[in-house]
């Protein structure tokens, strides 16, 4: 049975590193994907206004997407200003009942910045909201509310390490080996973003970069190239292994060399 996947991060291009190799696989194996950002990624740029940037970001965003078949969608918070309040956790709660996700992979509750890690708890608790009848995201045309909670992952924090570079170790990797291509085909569409990262970060190659880390994952999980995910274990999600099923030749599980 085919599944719909939402992938949902702060900012254009924190998906295609993070997962871009386990949406390729599921998006090849028939799976609906659909990537959505928090924010339009409008404070990345030296050289334009916010507005001008979040254009370019957005069009960027849904080029990378269409690589592997998925959709775009911007819940339109702003880059540094996503927090976690009542608006917000209606807001994203609309989002989740108008995507209907059977499968939701959001960023890591600790990670290098704030704007990662409140963008994993509105989506935590936006899974709790979801199916609650009496929550009303005060939508001008409110989707239904959804039939359960989805089952819900993180992605690895960004380099695969908490804000101490303490390694966070995850329940299972995903063997991308073999579409490591595509991923790389995916983070090129943010053409912007290589600029920004030179000029803020100091980064120059961010695809070798992101090589490198897959790398990483890919050593601790006992293959060439991995992107690690941990599934959420809190009262009442969902606990049976779907992405692990869905992704199962693809997967390797704690305990591998």
């Amino acid at each position: 049975m085919q599944k719909h996947i939402l992938a949902i991060h702060a900012h254009p291009d924190d998906v295609e590193f993070l997962a871009g190799g386990t949406l390729a696989l599921l998006a090849g194996a028939g799976h609906q994907v659909t990537i959505v950002t928090m924010a339009p990624g409008d404070c990345g740029s030296m050289e334009h206004d916010a507005e001008e940037t979040a254009a370019i970001r957005r069009k960027e965003a849904a080029g990378a997407a269409s690589v592997i078949g998925a959709s775009y969608l911007c819940a339109e918070f702003r880059d540094l200003a996503i927090y976690n309040d009542d608006p917000s956790r209606r807001w994203v709660t609309e989002i989740l009942r108008r995507v209907r996700p059977d499968a939701i992979l959001t960023s890591s509750p600790v990670d290098y910045m704030v704007d990662h890690e409140v963008t994993s708890q509105l989506v935590r608790d936006a899974c709790f909201c979801a199916p609650v009848p009496n929550f009303a995201t005060k939508a001008s045309d409110p989707a239904p509310t959804l039939p359960g909670i989805p089952h819900l992952y993180y992605m690895d924090p960004v380099a695969g390490v908490d804000r101490d570079d303490r390694p966070v170790v995850a329940d299972f990797w995903v063997n991308i080996a073999s579409v490591i291509e595509t991923k790389k085909s995916m983070l090129v569409k943010h053409e912007s973003q290589r600029n920004w990262l030179l000029k803020h970060h100091g980064v120059d190659d961010y695809i070798l970069q992101m090589e490198r880390w897959a790398r990483l994952q890919g050593e601790r999980a006992g293959v060439e190239l991995a992107e690690g995910l941990r599934r959420y274990k809190g009262h009442p999600y969902p606990q049976s292994p779907l992405l692990e099923q869905l992704l199962s030749s693809f997967v390797v599980t704690r305990g591998a060399t």
